[in-house]
């Protein structure tokens, strides 16, 4: 039954402006009916079609929801929270009718004709995450000569979270496929991930299965381990948004067979080792990728399976890991000293000394945070 938009959701600002996708934007939202903040996805109104064509924009928002379901076990997947659709055609909808199925995808996907030729759009919430985890947003530097990476701990860490993502989809013949920053957010020690309308659910029948898990490993390795630990592109460049066009997600890194850590010459070469393997794909399953994982993580101190580690390679990984902490509170910490000299600047009635001593400081901070330790 549709309701008026506005009394399920207040409808706030864009939260993608920093990454642009292809399908939809994305927008901060109070759910009414919860109290409760979230993301929500809508697409993009240039995707209609007049005649009422049901083109694959649309119906990628069926394929997310049913992946997103799928892998709700996993903790590293975005919650799905709501499925519906909207009468309003603006691309920043306000006022209008919404048809909400809560989680029922099922009813969702069947209604997808229907509500294509009555023109409305197709939207998702989801728990929204802060941009502030991004890790394109963290690591794509504003000054020229600036480059971050992740330290090699929260590195492995990722890594293996991200694997046992792609294990549980594996197993459910899921790949993902469009591995890039802007579908990560990390907080130095959670992974989640977003964006699944590009994934596929490949057929029983479907032939070409392997490739396709050795794909999604060497698009891992590639489009977001590369990158996490160099902090550049692995087109060699600055890190940026990638295209995300649907005929972009099994091109984008096609061509990168080789990849180049002269940029980092200090980091593991287990990992190097392990990378260079997944871009040649070399890597047929999760399995073997994460058995490569296991050997770089031993080296850096990591207790894992058949694999050993020095006691005193332990024991530094345990204060290597402390430091790290503290090195993330205190960055933290720094962030919010700006923000309190910043809010004191603009205070009315101020002296000019005082005002002047008090943007010093932010100058100061933002030095400090712009060559800080990690994203």
């Amino acid at each position: 039954m549709a309701k008026n938009l506005d009394d399920l959701y207040r409808i706030d600002n864009y939260n993608d402006t920093f990454a642009l996708g292809h399908y939809a934007r994305v927008m901060d939202a109070l759910d009414r009916r919860t109290g409760h903040p979230v993301a929500i996805k809508v697409m993009r109104p240039e995707h209609l079609a007049e005649d009422g064509e049901v083109r694959w924009e649309y119906r990628a928002f069926a394929n997310e929801a049913n992946l997103l379901t799928k892998l709700a076990n996993s903790p590293h997947v975005v919650d799905l929270l709501d499925c519906g659709y909207l009468s309003n055609s603006a691309e920043h909808p306000a006022g209008g009718e919404i048809v909400s199925f809560l989680q029922d995808v099922m009813g969702f996907a069947e209604a997808l004709d229907d509500f294509a030729q009555r023109g409305w759009r197709p939207y998702l919430t989801l728990q929204n995450l802060p941009r502030s985890r991004n890790l394109l947003y963290l690591m794509k530097p504003n000054h020229p000569g600036v480059r971050w990476r992740l330290p090699s701990e929260e590195g492995i860490a990722l890594a293996l979270q991200f694997a046992h993502m792609l294990k549980l989809a594996h197993q459910q013949n899921i790949v993902y496929l469009d591995h890039k920053l802007e579908h990560v957010y990390w907080d130095g020690t959670h992974l989640q991930i977003i964006d699944f309308n590009s994934s596929r659910h490949l057929e029983k029948t479907e032939n070409g299965h392997e490739r396709y898990f050795s794909l999604d490993v060497h698009n891992l390795c590639v489009g977001i381990l590369y990158p996490i630990f160099t902090g550049l592109s692995p087109q060699k460049a600055a890190l940026r948004p990638q295209p995300g066009r649907l005929s972009d997600v099994e091109e984008r890194y096609q061509n990168i067979t080789e990849l180049d850590f002269g940029v980092e010459p200090t980091l593991s070469d287990d990992i190097k080792r392990l990378l260079q393997a997944g871009a040649a794909m070399e890597l047929p399953t999760i399995d073997a990728f994460l058995e490569r994982l296991h050997v770089a993580g031993a080296t850096l101190g990591w207790d894992l399976p058949n694999h050993y580690t020095s006691p005193s390679s332990r024991d530094a990984r345990t204060q290597l890991r402390a430091g790290l902490t503290r090195l993330r509170s205190g960055q933290d910490s720094l962030r919010e000293a700006r923000d309190l000299f910043r809010e004191a600047a603009i205070q009315e009635g101020i002296t000019s000394d005082l005002e002047s001593e008090l943007r010093r400081l932010v100058k100061s901070v933002n030095d400090m945070l712009t060559h800080r330790v990690i994203p």
